[in-house]
Order: structure tokens, then sequence, then C-alpha cells
């Protein structure tokens, strides 16, 4: 039996029932699904030409898996714009989901990007939310997985002076609060580019309108965004350093283009943010997709959008990336 007809994606659970034991074993099965060959008609498929492989990276305390994308190796020419020598761009990128989800539904988002870029990829499969795992392990591993590659930029084959960020939904929310550490710690960064970002955690998580009129999307609903922030931001902690649109910044982190779908409870985070990246001082731009839905990038099989996108996120980290 082939794989597209044993993997059966499973039923979406009871979000405000769900029990610790229960989450796991949701999650576990959906990454399967996610993770199959089934999931491709609805993902995308990968860039032809372009090496996908998984690593193993040591950090402090744990080990951490990271999906590594690279473009096919040059032809007797070189590439267009590339000194003989000199490293690949790095982008980082950080899948979206929070207590689900793995760096393989992104393969057709950046094998693109990796092969038409050029640039090496490393999508981080970080620690996903859940009773044991806050939102801020699964930040500290998005930082923790940068600043690893780039310190050791000569292994990667890469030029730590060309680096981006790219996240969807709370990966946005990781690759966000990673520009401002590096901002704060003098690392370099050239872009960010979130797309449908959740940015804030506080008590004002839902107090937008977007939330209201869309609070319940067939990828994305409010029960969900609730079970994620109880989860990852448990009693006692302060959620504000958490939250990128609560951050005392001014200034100083990376250009970023904001990509935000209109039909998505999170939509005025994304527009928010953009805001205040403008009003600190910060180049930003807001792209809006209307009546696309949370997640759409990822589902370039269902939404003809994701591909505009992709294009456009393909031009801005060219421009921000070039030597």
């Amino acid at each position: 039996m082939s794989e597209i007809t044993a993997i059966e994606r499973p039923a979406e659970p009871n979000w405000s029932e769900l029990t610790a034991e229960e989450l796991v074993a949701y999650r576990e099965a959906e990454n399967r699904f996610r993770a199959s060959d089934a999931a491709r008609a609805i993902t995308g498929e990968p860039e032809p030409g372009v090496t996908i492989e998984w690593r193993t990276l040591a950090l402090p305390g744990r080990d951490l898996p990271v999906r590594v994308y690279r473009p096919a190796p040059p032809g007797p020419g070189g590439r267009l714009g590339q000194d003989a020598g000199a490293g690949l761009p790095l982008v980082l990128h950080v899948h979206g989901g929070g207590f689900v989800g793995t760096a393989v539904q992104s393969d057709w988002v950046n094998s693109g990007l990796a092969g038409r870029l050029p640039a090496i990829v490393v999508s981080v499969e970080h620690r996903l939310v859940d009773a044991d795992n806050p939102l801020a392990a699964a930040v500290d591993d998005g930082w923790d997985v940068y600043r690893h590659v780039l310190h050791n930029a000569a292994q990667w084959g890469i030029d730590p002076a060309r680096t981006a960020v790219l996240g969807e939904s709370c990966g946005g929310l990781i690759c966000a609060l990673v520009a401002i550490r590096a901002a704060e710690a003098g690392l370099p960064l050239r872009a960010q580019v979130l797309v449908n970002p959740a940015v804030d955690v506080t008590d004002t998580m839902f107090e937008h309108d977007s939330m209201r009129e869309y609070a319940q999307t067939p990828t994305l609903s409010l029960p969900v965004l609730r079970l994620f922030r109880r989860l990852g931001v448990p009693a006692g902690t302060d959620p504000r350093p958490l939250s990128p649109l609560h951050a005392d910044t001014e200034g100083g982190v990376a250009p970023a283009l904001v990509v935000v779908p209109t039909r998505d409870p999170l939509a005025d985070h994304g527009r928010r943010y953009a805001e205040r990246l403008i009003t600190t001082g910060t180049l930003a731009r807001l792209s809006e997709y209307p009546e696309a839905g949370h997640a759409f990038l990822s589902l370039p099989g269902l939404v003809p959008q994701a591909e505009t996108a992709r294009a456009e996120i393909l031009g801005f980290l060219g421009a921000s990336l070039s030597a």
C-alpha cells in the first residue's frame, strides 16, 4: 500500500477540552500526515535540484533537529553576483503551528528560496509548545540555532554578513524575537520576513478586530489560540518578553516584510507590528493578501496566492541579501 493511502489526517480535536496526553497523540498523528507524501498535494512539491536533509545540532543542554536546504552546486561560470569562494546567504526559517508542526510542511517554500535566491535555508524543528515546553523554549531554540549557524559559518558555507529570518505564525513570533535579540547582541541580520505572525501573548492578545471577525476559520480559530497561550505562557510567566509587539526596541532591528492574509484572526497582529516597526524607525513593509486565510503560504496546493507571496518574499530577500 502506498504512503498516500496509508497516511490519513487525524480528526481535529475539541481544543477547549484537550488533555495533555491527547495533545501529544494528536500532534504526532498530524505531523506524520504533514511529513507524508499524501500531504504534498496540499503543501507543495520541493524545488527540483535542491538537496534537503536533516541535521542534529548540539545546543546548550539539548540536541535539536534542523532541516537544511541547499541549492544545486553552481556550474562552471559560478553563481551570478557571487564571488568565487564566497559563502551563500543564510535564511533561518521557523515553521508555524506552535504546539504542532514540522519543518517538512514548509519544504515547498524553503526549497524554492534555497534554489532561487540561491541561499542555504535552515529550518528549526523547535520544541513544540505543551505542558512541559512553554513558548520560551521554542524561542530559545530559534535563537540558539541562529547563533550556532552564524558562529560556524565556514563549516556551513554561509556568508555571516548576509543573513535573514523567515517565520510563519508562531514561527513569525520566534523570528521577530530573534531579530530583536540579534540587534541587541550586535549580530548581523539583514532582513526579517514575518508571515501571518502572532506577535502578542499578553492580556491584549485577543483584543483585536480581526480576532472577533475571524474567530472561526478553517486554518485557525480562537480556541486554538487560547490553548496556545495557556500552554505557551504558563501562570506566573511575564508575557512581555515573548511579545514582539510590546518589546522595548527603538529601531535597530532588521528591515521587515510583514505578510498578512486578511481572513485571519491574527491579521491585526501583523498590521500593528508593521506599524510599530515603522514608528520606532525600522524599515518595514506590510503586504496584505485579500481573502487569503491563515497559513496560506504553506498551502500552495489549495491557495494560489501562495505562489504570489513566495515570489514577493523571494524578491525582498534577494534585494536584502545581495552581495
